[in-house]
């Protein structure tokens, strides 16, 4: 290879594997829909962002929820879109980290246990245990809140059982979606998933939903929610934090909000889920 050959490959190099720009701000949500539908959502909220705090913004989508987790704690993202307990094991692992605003819905989020119609048809006021006992049953991802943490809670205060001695077989589908998917195919015969999902697939009009019918909710609790690094002022300038919360909670284009789908944005802080971290702690997903 010639000498100039070298400096440009040099140059190449340096270039590819550079650090993250300082003035960017990367952000990321854990993958609670397909990876596509992801990339379609985010990447308007990162354009809104970087108008918003005149610096470039970045969604850099991840492959699950831990991989989520695991990029805030390694400052490969700053801003992360998490659930109620993947928020807390970030924040856990990144001291300083804060809660800075969740959904308008996000302070009573409920999941639905959904059912194929083969054996389904009415939903119920209290657990349906005599109708799920001995079916098959899957969550979502395995530290989704939604989709694992409260209903295995509620499986547990409802049954007195552990979900896999309740149910003939138990697995996890990986995302709200493809619960919904499974479960209208009868694949599975039962599972809990976020209801915001759900109620998105009913406006769209979506087919699973005619096999796979609610036939429970449960009581509400804290859930999603906006977490930001506790070094990001540092990086990108005092109070720049208290800019992106105000963004997010002036986030006001039905669209953009759609996309979550939320009706609009409000404070949040840690304390908001302590009852989250004291539940995945009690069921072992949280030492």
């Amino acid at each position: 290879m010639t000498f100039m050959r070298l400096v440009a490959a040099a140059f190449f190099y340096a270039a590819v594997l550079a650090p993250a720009s300082a003035q960017t701000l990367y952000f990321s949500a854990i993958p609670d829909e397909d990876e596509t539908a992801l990339v379609s959502r985010f990447s308007k909220v990162a354009d809104y962002l970087s108008d918003e705090l005149g610096v470039d913004v970045a969604f850099v989508p991840v492959k699950s929820y831990p991989a989520a987790v695991t990029a805030f704690r390694n400052d490969q993202i700053q801003l992360a879109w998490f659930g109620g307990l993947s928020g807390v094991q970030a924040r856990l692992l990144s001291p300083g980290a804060k809660a800075i605003a969740q959904g308008a819905e996000d302070a009573a989020f409920v999941t639905y246990f959904i059912a194929n119609d083969s054996f389904a048809e009415t939903e119920s006021d209290s657990f349906p245990a005599d109708l799920l006992r001995g079916k098959t049953f899957t969550f979502g991802a395995r530290t989704s809140t939604s989709g694992r943490l409260m209903p295995e809670f509620h499986i547990r205060q409802e049954t007195g059982e552990a979900p896999e001695d309740f149910f003939s077989r138990v697995g996890f589908s990986g995302d709200h979606s493809q619960t919904l998917r499974l479960v209208a195919s009868g694949a599975w015969q039962v599972g809990a998933l976020n209801y915001a999902v759900y109620d998105k697939a009913v406006a769209e009009g979506a087919p699973e939903v005619e096999t796979a019918k609610i036939v429970w909710k449960t009581p509400p609790y804290p859930d999603y929610n906006w977490t930001i690094r506790g070094d990001v002022d540092a990086r990108l300038g005092e109070g720049f934090s208290d800019r992106v919360q105000q963004a997010l909670l002036g986030m006001d284009d039905p669209d953009l909000l759609a996309s979550f789908p939320r009706s609009g944005f409000i404070p949040a802080a840690n304390d908001d889920y302590a009852p989250i971290e004291a539940t995945g702690k009690a069921l072992g997903l949280l030492e």
